[in-house]
């Protein structure tokens, strides 16, 4: 197909099916989703603000990770709820072709960073626990900066693999992606490009993206696990428990839903499973994990009190 063929056919953009054609449950569904998504908002820029306004917060490893992942999880539902909410309210469905791709984009980006954040926040509750004595000089603010600029650096260039490949791919059927939002294996469904390529990244580097972190984390509270034996008392086994706890809940929530997913064959591909597994982590888990970090947090408890006496 030539170059002028292939514009033109990339030049009608794509029409999002979303959750349901009928009037009515998009009528229940807006509302809810439009709760859940500024509940999101205001969680995680409470975070971000609760951590800049105090100096302590943010020069602490494990503060300064929850920072940058509250940033990406407020990326993650902003690159793909304002287009589901605007569908559900005007039943306009169609997006362009450029659109999609940017949408694409900015979901891996802020979902590979989130891989790669939960398993440096994995790494730091490691070496708290497991070599507290060696803490301060092996979590220092520059080994913190360098996990966090590594993290958003590898999610760009990752993203930006895939964006690339599939902006060479001509969509000559039809254009109907059965999703709320663009990504790539609904994408891939619907081209009639050679997608070998692609295919073959998806089951190599894609896997890679996502298990090398998450091993990382299992190995790290293994770790953690036997460390948390040895220690004599039950008081002490239970406050290094509890400085792990959020983060477990944070890990097995987003990886619960990415693994069920991205990681299985083609032949399960399942539109319902991907619609609802996508507003887990793209809506609720980004929405629960300020409560998650928050909720029996003393030092986030102390820094809203800091802000509201501040403001008030």
């Amino acid at each position: 197909m030539s170059t002028a063929e292939k514009n033109q056919t990339n030049s009608a953009g794509f029409i999002l099916l979303g959750f349901s054609s009928s009037q009515d449950h998009q009528g229940f569904l807006f509302p809810i989703f439009l709760c859940m998504y500024l509940l999101c908002l205001l969680g995680n820029l409470l975070i971000i603000l609760l951590i800049f306004s105090s100096t302590k917060l943010l020069q602490a490893p494990m503060y300064f990770f929850l920072c940058h992942l509250s940033l990406a999880d407020f990326g993650l539902s902003s690159a793909t709820i304002p287009k589901l909410l605007y569908t559900l309210a005007t039943q306009t469905k169609a997006i362009s072709h450029h659109g999609c791709l940017t949408q694409m984009y900015f979901f891996v980006i802020f979902a590979t960073t989130d891989n790669f954040l939960l398993a440096s926040m994995a790494y730091d509750r490691y070496v708290a626990i497991c070599h507290p004595l060696h803490y301060a000089r092996v979590m220092s603010m520059k080994c913190c900066v360098l996990l966090a600029a590594g993290s958003w650096l590898m999610a760009h260039f990752h993203s930006l693999l895939y964006v690339l490949l599939i902006s060479n791919f001509s969509f000559c059927g039809s254009r109907e992606i059965p999703h709320f939002f663009c990504d790539v294996q609904p994408l891939l469904k619907i081209t009639c490009s050679d997608t070998s390529i692609i295919d073959k990244l998806l089951v190599s580097e894609g896997p890679a993206i996502v298990l090398g972190p998450l091993l990382l984390i299992l190995f790290s509270y293994f770790f953690i696990a036997l460390k948390v034996v040895k220690l004599p008392s039950k008081s002490q086994k239970y406050k290094a428990f509890s400085t792990c706890s959020a983060h477990l809940t944070t890990v097995a929530l987003f990886y619960g839903t990415v693994i069920g997913t991205y990681l299985r064959p083609s032949s399960s591909y399942s539109v319902l499973r991907l619609r609802v597994a996508s507003i887990f982590y793209t809506m609720v888990t980004p929405m629960l994990n300020p409560f998650i970090y928050s909720l029996r947090n003393r030092e986030i408890h102390a820094a809203i009190k800091r802000l509201v006496r501040n403001w008030f």
